[in-house]
């Protein structure tokens, strides 16, 4: 059988099985390689490492170790907060509410008499002052109703006249005992009734007067004129209902708001204590301030689905900022919180305790500490109890913090770098890892420090960065993540015999 396969040709099966075996072989071994070279490139040590990773002697200070900072700085997970100091300040007391602008009169300009329109002097939207001529009514009937009262009224003056004379010559022969003194009665009683005509002619002379003189429309108030609703020529009347336009009166104005009931008797107290209550109306964005005035009156009932009472401020409005009709935000100076403790809003914090805030100790703890609030600002927020003017109390970061934690402040010296930037480097051989993954070596993205003697730090970077050289023959290791090359291009320093090892990840050539 052996002799008929190698006949016909067939290859031995044993060294294809031997390939076989040596590919697999292979296969995993280099499946093993890629599995420590990835677990290597993620355990590396942060610290104390990179020299005994690339021949260089072991340093004293490992992780946890002198002079091994680590990642977190001394090994110690602290967390960089903001602190403001408890001070003393005036909070003023606001009461917010929307309003409406209403003008403080709003008139509609009615003819008093009936006649024909002659004149509209006015232009529509004009500003008008009290007493400006609006509109004239054709004036002739008015001074013909005039002339006949005057004329009326003469008449009856001259009888009046002449009755007197007659009375006075009647007493005259009374005292003689010439006439009956009947006769005398009988014309005192006309010259009484004379006098009561001329009274009433009198009367109608000063209603034709006035009506003549109301042939002339004029304004009633100042203010800002509407829309004209009558023409020159067309009859009016003193009974139309639109009339011939409308004035709003617009300096001063007022806005009408509602007042949560609660703050009822605090307003009132005030009111009667003779203060002046400030007001402002601000846009709808609550950007702009558009006038400020006082407050002016309270109405004098509650309504009973809102809870709230309706009051009026009043304006001068002499930017004419405030429109009829148009929707404010309100502000009400209440009252002003005079030398209050207060920290600012972001410092106190809810638990179900109740409120709370960390207390900054001079050994960079914190202190959880109860307090109470009080009066509150957009800003700042009064405590009543639990601390004192001068205490520290964190501000920002207090997310991360518990009672007795260990924090730090933005202007303090980092001891080693922290994660995500790098610090300063302990000296005397310590060996600092620094990783990055900003794509930038050093603090705050600049270059990293050299070494004072001979450290040796890994730098990991994902993006070209640049560093110096070590001071005194350090070595560097330097690992791109991008395939970028570092300026030495991994030869060894000038003048120092320190080997720079770089490293690259990518398609590039290793330098």
């Amino acid at each position: 059988m052996e002799q008929e396969r190698l006949s016909a040709g067939t290859p031995p099966a044993a060294p294809k099985k031997k390939r076989r075996w040596l590919g697999t072989v292979i296969a995993v071994l280099l499946v093993a390689a890629l599995g420590a070279l990835a677990w290597y490139l993620t355990h590396k040590p942060a610290a104390g490492s990179g020299g005994a990773a690339y021949g260089g002697p072991p340093g004293p200070g490992g992780p946890g170790g002198p002079g091994g900072a680590g990642r977190r700085g001394g090994g110690q997970n602290t967390t960089t907060v903001g602190v403001a100091a408890v001070a003393r300040a005036d909070i003023p007391i606001y009461v917010d509410a929307l309003g409406t602008v209403t003008p403080s009169a709003t008139v509609t300009v009615v003819p008093q008499v009936s006649g024909v329109l002659t004149q509209v002097p006015f232009q529509e939207g004009q500003m008008v002052k009290t007493g400006q001529l609006l509109a004239t009514i054709e004036p002739r009937p008015f001074e013909l109703a005039v002339m006949s009262a005057q004329g009326t009224l003469q008449r009856d003056q001259a009888s009046l006249e002449a009755a007197n004379v007659t009375l006075k010559r009647y007493q005259t022969l009374l005292q003689e005992d010439s006439i009956a003194r009947q006769d005398v009665d009988t014309q005192v009683a006309t010259v009484k009734q004379l006098q009561g005509t001329v009274l009433g002619d009198q009367a109608a002379l000063g209603t034709a007067k006035l009506n003549l003189e109301w042939t002339r429309i004029k304004a009633p108030v100042s203010g800002r004129v509407g829309l004209r609703s009558v023409d020159i020529g067309n009859l009016v009347s003193s009974g139309t209902s639109t009339g011939i336009t409308t004035i709003t009166e617009l300096a001063p104005i007022d806005v009408e708001f509602a007042i949560p009931q609660d703050r009822i008797p605090q307003l009132q107290a005030r009111v009667a204590a003779g203060a002046v209550l400030a007001v402002s109306a601000m846009d709808r964005t609550r950007t702009t301030l558009l006038d400020t005035g006082a407050f002016l009156s309270l109405n004098n009932q509650s309504d009973t689905q809102t809870g709230t009472v309706r009051a009026k401020a009043r304006f001068s409005n002499a930017r004419n900022a405030l429109f009829p009709s148009q929707f404010v935000n309100v502000r009400i100076l209440l009252d002003t919180l005079k030398d209050a403790t207060v920290v600012p809003v972001t410092a106190l914090r809810h638990g179900p305790n109740g409120d709370f805030v960390y207390v900054l100790n001079d050994d960079r703890t914190v202190t959880q500490t109860t307090v109470v609030q009080g009066i509150a600002s957009a800003d700042t927020v009064q405590i009543t109890q639990g601390l004192d003017i001068g205490e520290r109390v964190i501000t920002e970061g207090g997310d991360r913090l518990k009672d007795g934690a260990k924090v730090s402040l933005p202007g303090d010296a980092a001891s080693g770098p922290r994660r995500g930037a790098s610090g300063a480097y302990g000296a005397s051989g310590a060996r600092g890892g620094h990783h990055r993954r900003d794509g930038a070596s050093g603090t705050d993205g600049g270059a990293a420090p050299a070494a004072a003697d001979g450290a040796s730090r890994p730098h990991f970077a994902r993006e070209a960065a640049s560093a110096p050289a070590p001071a005194d023959g350090a070595s560097w290791a330097h690992h791109h993540r991008d395939g970028a090359s570092a300026p030495w291009g991994g030869a060894s320093w000038p003048g120092q015999g320190a080997s720079g090892a770089h490293r690259h990840r990518a398609s590039e050539a290793q330098s």
